[in-house]
């Protein structure tokens, strides 16, 4: 039994580590390192701008709201507020060019997502579905406003008039996306 070596802790430590690395990535969790909280929020930010392009607001507020739990900042909070003011846009956009199944599907975009929704979806007619989820958007966005100019009054401002801009440069598309100059 004199030819039998003993591991140290430091081998065991690493076949313990690799191990776990490797059933947390067959798992589908991310292993690699981790930077500072600003690639966190990158992330999160990121996901709300190709949500914006596809149309998808429910997902885009859902991802705001992740970078503001994550990171909390007049910067997140200015960008949670554009999302609510680009959904009321392109739902009065819908409105004024009378899309109202468009509408319809924006309702549902909003108030589902779950596999069961698919055997009960919630009816609403379109013109209701406009004034509820406008009004709700238009509290929503005045808070998180509010909340941004709490934070830093000169960013919010800065940020703002960018998105002014914006709007002004692409008057019938700017919902669905953000300003050039937000590469977060």
């Amino acid at each position: 039994m004199q030819w039998m070596v003993r591991p140290d802790s430091s081998l065991i430590r690493f076949g313990l580590t690799t191990l776990m690395a490797a059933v947390l990535h067959a798992a589908g969790v991310q292993t690699g390192p981790v930077y500072g909280a600003s690639d966190v929020s990158a992330g999160h930010l990121q996901r709300a701008k190709v949500f914006l392009a596809a149309g998808d607001y429910k997902r885009a507020i859902e991802a705001c709201q992740r970078e503001i739990d994550v990171h909390p900042s007049a910067e997140s909070y200015v960008y949670l507020t554009y999302v609510y003011h680009a959904l009321d846009g392109y739902l009065d956009h819908l409105a004024k060019t009378d899309r109202w199944v468009a509408v319809e599907h924006l309702f549902l975009n909003l108030a589902t997502g779950r596999p069961e929704d698919l055997v009960d979806p919630p009816d609403v007619l379109a013109r209701i579905a406009k004034e509820i989820i406008q009004s709700a958007v238009q509290r929503q966005s005045d808070i998180s406003a509010a909340m941004a100019t709490r934070l830093d009054k000169t960013v919010t401002e800065r940020l703002w008039k960018q998105q002014t801009a914006w709007r002004a440069a692409r008057p019938d598309d700017w919902w669905f996306g953000v300003p050039d100059g937000w590469g977060w």
